[in-house]
């Protein structure tokens, strides 16, 4: 009876917790008797590598084993590296399907119209000659929803949600959150000091581009009021609350943070550059215009701070390590049981496997009757009783 063989990648941003699942797949795989192949740069390995060529197999593809995997758990990023390839809307067909066909449509943007290649047949030709009997992706949504289309396509497949705004559906956590959480903490409150010193307003922008966990659950453990994707706050009321916040204060200053996809009536968040494989274009610092606006109209100085990178680099917290490894564990157990299409999950507080979610949901997002204070832009502290660590429920 042949071994049978696992393929593990990390797709898009990189969070703490990663190389915890990484390693804990391979261990678990020998324990159970498989093998554990490491596919780099996300999906880019499945439809750029040539394997026919040894330098191209070996630059995507790594047999992982528990040497090579021993340390890597110590610290953050990912073994296997990243990247934000849709296999489905290539603008260009590198050069391994050079002179190929694949299924194409036309796309038109900014008045640019371009050729989208759907270059699945060539994965589904390269998991088949690797001998792969499972594929594990770890990713967000845009990783995630074509693990989803590759189990349409009957590739056996098991997710682990990651991503540092937790907004996978199905799932009340993703790895990389509470890391996030704790180094805006930090950030906050060494910069405290500062925004103190100089009596200012103090804007913090984190990531969030369509949801505000980041900023939301950053407020609720430090006090701060907060702006997110899912409610356009009213901005003459907002800079009226900072502006009594830093009068009312003793040291003369206040804080408040933004998720990058905030906004507020009658504002839009600016975008620039070409837009990622999955059509999204970097947003402009809606930080940056919070504080033109609050200069304007009272003359306050500000002190404005991106927190977005800072958040995802370095090694992870005790409950990343943990529900890394959990869910690592999870989907190895998926695995030996012969599922298909599920992911590891967090509901109601416990582990659980759910199925992929659907990509045509989108995001999920704050539940802002529930756990945002509209009146006074900060989290909602009533009503918890009953409610998961997290608080809240999928």
């Amino acid at each position: 009876m042949s071994t049978k063989r696992v393929g593990i990648l990390t797709g898009g941003g990189d969070v703490p917790g990663l190389n915890s699942v990484i390693k804990s797949v391979v261990y678990r795989g020998t324990e159970i008797g498989y093998e554990v192949l490491g596919i780099h740069r996300g999906w880019e390995g499945l439809t750029h590598v040539d394997l026919k060529d040894p330098v191209s197999r070996s630059r995507y593809i790594e047999p992982l084993n528990r040497e090579n995997t021993r340390t890597i758990d110590r610290s953050g990023g990912t073994y296997l590296h990243s990247s934000r390839t849709n296999p489905t809307k290539m603008q260009e067909l590198p050069p391994a399907l050079s002179g190929q066909q694949f299924p194409s449509k036309q796309s038109t943007k900014n008045g640019v119209t371009s050729t989208l290649y759907d270059v699945t047949p060539a994965v589904l030709k390269n998991i088949e000659a690797l001998g792969l009997d499972y594929v594990v992706a770890i990713g967000g949504d845009d990783t995630l929803s074509y693990a989803a289309e590759l189990n349409r396509q009957g590739v056996r497949v098991i997710a682990v949600p990651k991503t540092m705004d937790n907004d996978v559906r199905n799932t009340e956590y993703c790895i990389g959150f509470s890391t996030a959480i704790t180094r805006a903490v930090d950030a906050i409150e060494r910069q405290r000091t500062t925004v103190g010193s100089l009596e200012r307003i103090g804007i913090f922008r984190v990531f969030g581009r369509d949801a505000g966990y980041t900023a939301l659950y950053t407020a609720y453990v430090t006090s701060m009021r907060c702006c997110l994707p899912e409610y356009k706050v009213n901005l003459k009321h907002l800079i009226e609350i900072l502006v009594a916040d830093k009068h009312n204060n003793p040291s003369n200053y206040s804080l408040v943070i933004l998720s990058e996809g905030a906004e507020w009536e009658g504002y839009t968040v600016k975008e620039y550059g070409p837009a990622d494989a999955f059509g999204h274009r970097k947003k402009m610092s809606v930080a940056e215009d919070l504080s033109n606006e609050i200069k304007a109209a009272t003359g306050e100085e500000t002190l404005v701070s991106d927190l977005t990178y800072d958040l995802r680099s370095g090694s992870p917290d005790f409950i990343d390590r943990m529900v890394a490894f959990t869910f690592a564990g999870m989907a190895m157990d998926a695995v030996k049981e012969g599922e298909t299409g599920l992911m590891t999950a967090i509901r109601n507080g416990c582990y659980t496997m759910v199925p992929i979610p659907d990509p045509k949901l989108g995001p999920r997002k704050v539940d802002v009757a529930t756990m945002y204070n509209t009146e006074h832009y900060r989290p909602a502290y009533d009503r918890k009783l009953g409610l998961p660590m997290f608080l809240m429920r999928e």
